[in-house]
């Protein structure tokens, strides 16, 4: 994870919170790696992390040979997405594992 709220959502690269709904869909547990300087208990969740907004050239044309969009189309291209709690079974960091609730157990980590 790039950054972990104190409730246990989980910001890494886009595409992660889709993998995370897969994973719960088959019943696949699905794991968060992170160091403790990851998690940041001054966020009280996913939706209060800034989700750093990548230009949209990297999507029209930037590793293309020609242009894959029309001229002026509007283009949102976030870097990062957010895995919600309830869908992480665990995270794992190097003080140890924590699971659910993570708004309980975070914290414990830290002592």
């Amino acid at each position: 994870a790039d950054r972990i709220a104190a409730n246990g959502d989980s910001c890494n690269k886009i595409g992660t919170s889709g993998l995370a709904v897969l994973a719960k869909f088959y019943n696949v547990p699905f794991y968060v790696f992170a160091p403790t300087s990851t998690i940041d208990m001054k966020v009280s969740n996913g939706s209060e992390i800034i989700i750093e907004q990548r230009s949209g050239n990297e999507i029209t044309d930037l590793w293309y040979e020609k242009r894959m969009a029309p001229e002026n189309v509007k283009v949102y291209n976030p870097a990062f997405d957010v895995a919600e709690n309830e869908l992480i079974t665990a995270i794992i960091t190097e003080k140890g594992i924590v699971r659910p609730p993570y708004s309980k157990n975070l914290p414990k980590i830290f002592d």
